[in-house]
């Protein structure tokens, strides 16, 4: 596959985003390349065009399955697999959110209802530990709890709120 200027800014660019965001750059790559093609690139394809090494490309497909961003596809006649990207923004977006909150959210809310609950408990910790930790664990719940009530909201509605963006922030100011 031969990559126009665009696509090749584009790639770089979205590696170089992902590893700000704690991806692999060559996942994030992978990613950028299959949601700008035009058709299902096998692994032999994608590790030529983004010259990277074949065994990083298999790991990062791995990656990027888990995440739900991509799938394998079957071509008549073609006995590879073959890797076809989600392209609907709001779906890739809900994907990662999602996959993020289950890697990271959650097993940080499990840790601040443990630690609120043994700083209840008493014991060592001063008033100060205690406060703050109930703090953050109310803080990260009840954003946690706010993140599901907007997962719940059907596509339009949410697209709608995020398209009434400075106007919401306007309205609850005054």
């Amino acid at each position: 596959m031969l990559l126009t200027p665009v696509m090749e800014k584009f790639i770089l660019h979205w590696g170089e985003m992902g590893s700000r965001w704690g991806v692999n750059r060559s996942v994030a790559q992978i990613h950028a390349l299959l949601y700008l093609s035009d058709r299902p690139l096998p692994a032999e394809e994608i590790a030529e065009t983004l010259s990277i090494a074949r065994s990083n490309v298999s790991n990062s497909l791995k990656e990027l399955q888990a995440y739900r961003l991509i799938e394998t596809v079957h071509l008549r006649g073609d006995r590879r697999d073959h890797f076809s990207a989600e392209t609907d923004p709001w779906q890739i977006m809900l994907r990662i959110a999602d996959e993020r909150k289950r890697r990271e959210i959650d097993p940080l809310l499990t840790m601040l209802r443990e630690c609120a609950e043994e700083a209840q408990k008493g014991g060592s910790e001063d008033q100060v530990v205690r406060q703050r930790v109930i703090d953050m664990q109310t803080f990260i719940s009840d954003l946690s709890a706010w993140y599901g009530e907007m997962n719940r909201l059907p596509r339009s509605k949410l697209k709608g709120l995020v398209q009434l963006g400075s106007r919401i922030s306007a309205f609850v100011r005054q």
